[in-house]
């Protein structure tokens, strides 16, 4: 068999498999190269998901008559002058993307410089070039692709429907814009919902804007600030709060040098950081941009620039979870604000059922809390409460009024508890609803993990050391475990077969069930093999248990509490991180603000 060096334009369609795998990735080589251009604004428009046109329009420096017939020679870029690959500034250098575009479509190019009198024009069809023209053409760039795979028809069985491969586009570009807020982004088309997002002002009020649009409005308020440096990595952005969560990983949004990536070094960070906080299931909402010397980091991985390569990974990746993790302690109790809003739509929703003008007014036991508590609600919204059993006798706060800097406090001062469950605080601005086991569940675990930080978990010695009896291979792993269960209190030893003896727990757990504990303990071995098996570092193993044994000393469902326990949770609420959401992610408490109540019964 003879070796033959293959023609050229079959060269450029073979490599545009790996940069133009799909429309989108066609959209963003090209709005990467508006951006390098110093565009104020990019227009795409695009027709049957980017496989009949796509259409983008910026405002440029634009190209003189010589770099439009270069442009679309392979390996021509402008964006290396001196040839130096650990010193790229700009997101495109490869000077792969026009020519793969154009070797597998028909590209038109209309270009002008703002000093020009006229621009110029270049058509590439099936990786044929044609001549430069003069054409009439405004500043910038102008750049079409039609029947994007026309010359390579077997690319075309690889592509989704036009539908998806439209929100494929429209999700590249939002990720772009959300990196680049002060630029104007606009988007059009069929299958797709439209967009255009004007530039915003440069700081964080303008990003906190723009990433209104990209992750919601509700994102600014439930966001917090980010801004985090080490050894020549500097880290900023917004992280949403533990329990403004999604079931997808869409609303994570990363950057490198202005760069949108999906690094799997950076999403581990963002994960590991949030474990502790999010529900294994559900996955947070935050913008971050990792800023560093070009030669820092190596952005010359893979043709489609999405993965990178940071010369110091360990240290950047304990940057971003460091600097998480203290952004989301200094949130201390805050809990989302979106979990007030989707109480009082579950309000709506039976008022909307039920007739608001025909719900009759219940009948309430004359005791001194209740009253005051269905008056914090405006008297019409009694009838909102129907379905609330009234406080237990002993569980009432106390009948005097509340002190006013308790009204003050962020969590408020509590004044019934429902259900033996959920504690009702009342604030200047409304009324907070907690869940007590939630909360409380969250304050041991955190106390526990400062212990052991701080000196090691304090045990305290059975007087009568107990018994569990559990499955013979359950047992065995428990003592295997031994040593790493005494680090966290929990002191174990064999007790014939098919049983453990308790001679130690841990003091902040006390009185708890120690029955439930070591089986539950005994559960999570079986699930993962051995305590270093457990997902993540050992910090995490380690936490891991201990969320177990939080939460079987915390105030449970069903138990009745006195008003000076209420209000010693609340406090303790507001000054331990973390503390708006429970070891498994869900929320402790939601927040009724008094303007909503009072709309929700038509009042305002």
């Amino acid at each position: 068999m003879t070796v033959r060096r293959l023609d050229p334009v079959l060269v450029d369609r073979i490599a545009a498999g790996e940069v133009i795998e799909r429309p989108a990735a066609a959209v963003k080589e090209l709005v990467e190269n508006a951006i390098d251009a110093g565009a104020r604004a990019i227009s795409v428009t695009i027709a049957a998901g980017g496989r009949e046109l796509i259409r983008v329009i910026d405002d440029g420096s634009g190209m003189s008559p010589e770099d439009l017939a270069l442009c679309v020679e392979r390996h021509a870029t402008s964006k290396l002058p001196d040839g130096d690959l650990f010193a790229i500034t700009s997101l495109g250098f490869r000077g792969e993307a026009l020519p793969s575009i154009g070797s597998v479509a028909r590209l038109s190019i209309a270009t002008r410089r703002h000093d020009s009198p006229h621009g110029h024009g270049l058509v590439v069809e099936a990786g044929e070039k044609g001549v430069v023209r003069p054409v009439a053409a405004a500043a910038g760039t102008r750049i079409e692709v039609s029947d994007l795979f026309a010359f390579t028809p077997a690319r075309l069985k690889f592509l989704k429907s036009d539908r998806a491969e439209a929100q494929a586009v429209s999700e590249m570009l939002r990720r772009l814009a959300i990196t680049h807020p002060t630029i104007r982004f606009a988007l059009d088309g069929d299958h797709v919902t439209g967009f255009d997002w004007p530039a915003e002002a440069h700081g964080e009020d303008g990003m906190l804007r723009r990433l209104a649009r990209g992750l919601g409005r509700d994102f600014p308020e439930n966001a917090l600030p980010l801004d985090v440096a080490r050894e020549g990595f500097h880290v900023t952005g917004f992280a949403g709060l533990p329990t403004f969560h999604r079931g997808t990983s869409a609303g994570v949004h990363l950057a490198v040098n202005g760069r949108p990536v999906r690094d799997k070094l950076l999403l581990s960070a963002v994960r590991g950081a949030y474990a502790d906080v999010v529900p294994s299931d559900r996955h947070p909402v935050l913008f971050l941009d990792v800023a560093c010397e070009p030669r820092l980091v190596d952005v010359n991985v893979h043709p489609a620039k999405s993965e990178v390569r940071f010369r110091d990974p360990a240290l950047v990746r304990g940057l971003v979870v460091s600097g998480l993790k203290a952004a989301l302690a200094e949130a201390g109790h805050r809990a989302t604000t979106t979990g007030g809003a989707r109480t009082l739509e579950a309000f709506r929703a039976v008022f909307a059922g039920n007739g608001s003008a025909s719900i009759p007014r219940p009948h309430f036991p004359e005791t001194p809390a209740w009253p005051r508590l269905a008056a914090g609600f405006g008297e019409a919204a009694q009838a909102g409460f129907e379905s609330f059993a009234a406080p237990s006798a002993d569980a009432r706060a106390h009948a005097a009024e509340p002190a006013p800097d308790a009204l003050d406090r962020p969590l408020g001062a509590a004044r019934a508890q429902l259900h033996e469950t959920y504690i009702v605080a009342q604030t200047r601005e409304g009324v907070v609803i907690v869940d007590q086991h939630a909360a409380h569940e969250r304050l041991v675990y955190e106390r526990l993990k400062a212990e052991r930080a701080k000196s090691g978990i304090a045990r305290q010695a059975l007087l009568l050391p107990e018994v569990v009896e559990l499955d013979p291979v359950d047992a065995d792993r428990l003592n295997a475990a031994s040593d790493e269960l005494a680090t966290l209190g929990l002191g174990i030893e064999a007790f014939g077969p098919g049983a453990v003896l308790v001679r130690e727990a841990p003091s902040q757990l006390a009185g708890g069930n120690l029955q439930k504990l070591v089986r539950d303990v005994a559960d999570a071995l079986a699930e993962h093999g051995q305590i270093s098996s457990i997902p993540g570092s050992l910090e995490r193993r380690l936490d891991h248990v201990l969320a177990t044994m939080a939460c079987h000393n915390s105030v449970r469902a069903g138990r009745r509490l006195r008003p000076e326990e209420m209000d010693a949770l609340l406090r303790e609420m507001e000054v331990t991180p973390n503390s708006g959401q429970c070891n498994h992610g869900r929320p402790t408490y939601v927040e009724l603000k008094l303007a909503d109540i009072e709309k929700l019964f038509g009042r305002r």
